[in-house]
């Protein structure tokens, strides 16, 4: 299933829907109209875990894509926000997962030229996340090296707490698009936190497409683009650390619980490793696509 978050208008409250074809079904009318009862959001999907999907499945199934008045609505009039406009917890960033990225960010900014023996991991708040077309926001004052990174998004499901790389897939709910938007010059340190948690930083969308739609999280193009122009373009089978390790890996020391967001680090491409460096700017437009999610388009405006 593709399932998005969105407001049928402006004053509507954000609500879970469900894409079927052309149209957004709403989830909680279906429920009401087929007499169950179904989430009115994401994070109360999730929180069902599958026996939610597997009730909203036969919901939709017994439909055979006829839907009552009200329930569903053209895709291209309603707004698409961030699939979980608000995580609980903080986002799970990693860095230097692709070993192109790791030789150009060893030559522009200071890391080090050896691959990581374990995930880099760092976090980006909630207050980070936009939705599909929302504003990037560029502070001159605070930044002059706005930079894109494109990154597939892992979306947790189940409680993960020291599992096996072998287990960790059970525990994915979905997957999404992320871009880990950084302003390189703020780096403290050798921390990357405020570089990378500041408000709009983590654009998320358009929706997430449940795990099984996506048998292998490993093969997925992935790519983009500002202004129209190329910048990053590679195949998530690059991962150093793939989706199960980073799962192990996390839940060894940090409980992972259901609603939780990974991004799994981008490949190279990014403005910082190139000659001359490259940055965003108001006025830019920045898109960023994974093969079999979608894509997510953002302005870049001055604040």
């Amino acid at each position: 299933m593709r399932l998005v978050t969105y407001r049928s208008s402006v004053e509507a409250e954000a609500r879970l829907g469900v894409l079927q074809g052309d149209l957004v079904v709403d989830v909680e009318s279906l429920g009401e109209d087929l007499g169950l009862a179904l989430p009115r959001s994401m994070l109360d999907l999730i929180d069902l875990g599958p026996v939610g999907l597997s009730r909203l499945a036969e919901a939709l199934a017994g439909c055979d894509g006829r839907f009552a008045a009200g329930t569903a609505f053209p895709a291209v009039n309603v707004r698409l926000l961030a699939p979980i406009p608000r995580p609980r917890k903080n986002i799970f960033g990693i860095g230097l997962n692709y070993v192109e990225h790791v030789a150009e960010s060893a030559q522009s900014l200071d890391t080090s030229k050896d691959l990581p023996k374990q995930p880099v991991i760092f976090s980006k708040p909630p207050t980070t996340v936009i939705g599909p077309g929302d504003a990037i926001e560029h502070n001159a004052r605070i930044t002059q090296q706005l930079d894109w990174e494109v990154e597939l998004a892992v979306i947790i499901g189940a409680t993960a707490r020291r599992v096996s790389r072998e287990r960790a897939l059970d525990h994915v709910f979905g997957y999404s698009v992320m871009i880990d938007v950084s302003a390189r010059d703020n780096r403290r340190a050798g921390q990357w936190i405020f570089s990378k948690g500041q408000d709009t930083y983590a654009p998320f969308g358009p929706c997430i497409v449940t795990a099984d739609e996506i048998a292998d999280p490993h093969g997925l193009d992935l790519w983009l683009t500002v202004n129209g122009v190329e910048k990053q373009r590679s195949n998530t089978r690059h991962m150093l650390f793939d989706v199960p390790t980073l799962i192990s890996d996390i839940s060894s020391g940090i409980t992972l619980e259901p609603g939780d967001i990974i991004a799994t680090g981008t490949p190279e491409g990014v403005g910082a490793g190139r000659t001359p460096q490259e940055w965003m700017w108001p006025g830019d437009v920045v898109e960023a696509c994974v093969e079999g999610i979608g894509t997510i388009r953002h302005p870049v405006v001055a604040v």
